[in-house]
């Protein structure tokens, strides 16, 4: 399978990226509170996962500090050490845990992080959440002593607002550096971002949005509908959440049921119209990170990279969404 998109610039930084990348939570291989939300996967599938995303062009990962208290990072070291990638064949995005902890913590756990990766290169250090103890400004001037020591090459930040987002892009302005990025929870059946201000803001300053969950846990890929039974078997909490339920499976079918029409003119899946529309509908200012528990799930990642919607196309699913979420 040919990838037939050219990378992008990730803010305004060096870095040349996929549209897509791998999101690497489901490697916490069970462990951790925030890690217990997958089942534990063994080393091979996960190596063959990060291999199969690679050979379809996929060229970045995003891991992080809490999903299995580092598990994740020392999962993808050892399968791109395997696989024999280089850095430059295969970036590395990870995030700084900031709950119940201060500013200080972020140059005092670096070395932890590093040695997680197996010293592989931080491409992009984020902060995770916007619940530290300390201020933004205290969060970006250690981000900043990071880059200076060589620890890391671009700053980025998740979940942040509008606000606390443009606050970081001006303190890391003054600093000759920049935000490169918030990574926020965006899909079809989730745009807040579109209304809360973030993606203007990011828009007007030049900051990428990264997109996690933008499958929406699975439901956008059409299985849930297609065989209710599943959601008993899902991992984690979102069985119980509305969208998972009857009543919700069913305000979202029409919306699958055009993105199976639109991907039988690709000949490709509902989930890959969803990613395509995702990293396409603001043009080049949305990556998206979605996950892959099976091989099969990493084939489908990328191909979402091997063709392009129209205005058209984009412009109707667009309008499909809203009706499912003004329900």
């Amino acid at each position: 399978m040919e990838n037939t998109m050219i990378k992008r610039t990730l803010g305004q930084t060096d870095l040349h990226l996929s549209p897509l990348g791998l999101g690497t939570w489901q490697f916490s291989k069970g462990s951790g509170v925030v890690g217990r939300f997958w089942g534990a996967l063994d080393d091979e599938l996960t190596e063959n996962i990060i291999k199969t995303s690679l050979d379809g062009g996929i060229n970045w990962f995003d891991t992080a500090e809490v999903y299995g208290g580092g598990e994740s990072e020392r999962i993808l070291a050892k399968a791109l050490e395997n696989i024999g990638a280089s850095p430059e064949e295969a970036r590395i995005a990870t995030k700084w845990w900031p709950m119940l902890r201060t500013a200080g913590s972020i140059p005092k756990t670096i070395n932890n992080r590093k040695e997680a990766l197996q010293n592989r290169r931080i491409d992009l250090y984020q902060i995770h959440q916007p619940y530290s103890l300390s201020s933004v400004e205290k969060q970006m001037l250690a981000m900043i002593e990071l880059v200076k020591a060589g620890h890391i090459n671009h700053i980025g930040v998740s979940n942040f607002n509008a606000s606390a987002m443009v606050n970081s892009h001006r303190i890391l302005s003054e600093n000759g550096l920049t935000l490169a990025s918030n990574q926020v929870k965006y899909s079809l059946l989730d745009r807040r971002m579109e209304e809360n201000g973030v993606l203007d803001r990011a828009k007007e300053l030049g900051i990428s949005i990264i997109a996690y969950s933008p499958l929406e846990q699975g439901i956008l890929t059409g299985k849930f509908h297609d065989n209710p039974a599943l959601i008993h078997d899902a991992k984690g909490p979102r069985r119980f959440q509305r969208k998972f339920k009857e009543i919700g499976l069913a305000e979202s079918k029409p919306l699958i049921t055009l993105l199976d029409a639109i991907g039988e003119k690709y000949n490709v899946s509902a989930s890959q119209v969803a990613l395509n529309w995702t990293i396409h509908y603001h043009g080049e200012t949305v990556f998206a990170i979605p996950g892959a528990t099976k091989v099969h799930h990493a084939q489908d990642n990328v191909g979402a990279l091997t063709f392009k919607l129209d205005a058209g196309e984009l412009e109707e699913i667009s309008r499909a969404s809203w009706k499912v979420l003004q329900k």
